[in-house]
């Protein structure tokens, strides 16, 4: 069954606190977004393979030290993983981006892809899935399934807030995917957004769509 966990630690219920308040201006929800999803990596992350190494510091020559040699493919869900990705870059020092687009299909009320940035071939790649929300678990499980099924077998999934219809739709469909989120809220409203959540994350971030 996927792993699912809270980071439980009062920095960063504070952090939530704040990001969820509806008088949070665009610019301090960036910033806290991005102040989560350090704390969401540095838990996500504590028990990355070290390569044993030395270092000079101005007081030794051959300190013992570590070095992480490790990449990892980061894929944020636009726009709102945009809002993650960059803090999780900084924690992480050898990385690439690769972007997913989806949108909601008015008709099926599925998403649909509109930017495919995956490479091709991704069998032994170490993948973080960057999204503030797990809601209902749809897009997620459709980018998911997208990485599967180019061979990605380690994948981590990083969300501000996640709700439990969707961490049970991504434990059924992809039992070996770890989750790490900042928050666990128990249900959905009647159009899918999470309660008591944060509302729209994408519009949160970086305001409206222009129509």
């Amino acid at each position: 069954m996927a792993t699912f966990t809270t980071v439980d630690h009062p920095l960063v219920a504070d952090k939530v606190r704040q990001l969820r308040s509806r008088t949070t201006s665009n610019a301090d929800f960036l910033r806290l977004a991005r102040e989560i999803s350090r704390f969401l990596a540095y838990e996500a992350f504590r028990d990355v393979p070290v390569t044993p190494t030395t270092v000079d510091t101005p007081v030794q020559e051959g300190a013992p030290a570590v070095r992480i040699e490790r990449e990892y493919v980061i894929v944020p869900i636009l726009r709102a993983g945009l809002g993650m990705s960059p803090a999780v870059q900084e924690v992480l020092p050898h990385n690439r981006l690769c972007l997913v687009g989806l949108r909601r299909n008015e008709t099926t009320l599925r998403p649909d892809v509109y930017l495919d940035g995956l490479p091709e071939d991704l069998a032994g790649a170490e993948v973080v899935v960057c999204d503030p929300m797990l809601a209902t678990g749809g897009s997620m499980d459709t980018v998911l399934t997208m990485l599967e099924a180019r061979g990605a077998t380690h994948i981590t999934v990083l969300c501000l807030i996640a709700a439990r219809p969707g961490v049970r739709v991504v434990e059924a469909r992809h039992p070996d995917v770890a989750i790490v989120a900042a928050a666990l809220d128990d249900v959905l409203n009647d159009v899918g957004y999470i309660v008591p959540g944060l509302g729209d994350a994408g519009d949160r971030l970086f305001g409206p769509p222009v129509r």
